[in-house]
């Protein structure tokens, strides 16, 4: 039996596009139609979701107070018509790279800057239907440190125990999916680097 994850199998062809349409556009939405021939000769109307433009890429920050807790916010999600609890995150404005882009974002959101940040993972949300990429990025040494942002209210930061992952899924206010990866990496990293005598784990 053949091993589905053999690297050396030959990747299937990408399908050509035939037509791309744009079919609606607001102030941060584009709704695009791709007309698709794939390599057998099937051919397919996709929709995808795209951005206007604005900015180069997101960022989302696992901010450590402390080894053992994250900082996340409490903010309102158009989405589900409520309040949600994630991690800080924004996008990356011209002419910024991602890690000044994430300090800025945990000013803003948190009243936090960092020395320490560290990229750890990129990640996608629907590939299906959307484009947009988030990179996420470990921040330590935390000092105060508060900027204006764009949010409508004030975001309430919160702290929670990092190894406390489990209690967090079990709540109905944390359930963004790019949080939740983000933190189980973020995790993990932690506890292949610490000291086998630390006791944190």
């Amino acid at each position: 039996m053949s091993d589905p994850h053999d690297a050396s199998r030959p990747w299937p062809v990408k399908p050509h596009i035939l037509d791309r349409r744009s079919v609606a556009k607001s102030r941060l939405f584009h709704v695009e139609e791709l007309d698709l021939r794939f390599s057998n000769g099937a051919e397919r109307t996709f929709e995808r979701l795209t951005g206007t433009g604005q900015g180069i890429g997101a960022v989302m920050i696992v901010a450590m107070p402390d080894p053992e807790h994250v900082l996340l916010i409490r903010e309102y999600a158009a989405g589900f018509e409520d309040y949600v609890l994630t991690l800080p995150k924004g996008l990356v404005d011209p002419g910024e790279d991602i890690v000044t882009a994430a300090n800025r974002e945990l000013m803003e959101e948190c009243g936090f800057g960092a020395n320490r940040i560290e990229p750890l993972v990129e990640l996608s949300l629907a590939p299906n239907y959307m484009r947009h990429r988030m990179q996420v990025l470990l921040a330590s040494d935390l000092y105060p440190r508060r900027l204006p942002g764009d949010e409508p209210e004030p975001l309430i930061v919160e702290t929670h125990a990092i190894d406390e992952l489990s209690a967090l899924l079990a709540r109905e206010d944390f359930h963004e999916a790019r949080a939740i990866a983000a933190l189980f990496i973020a995790r993990d990293k932690l506890r292949s680097e610490a000291p086998v005598d630390a006791g944190l784990w």
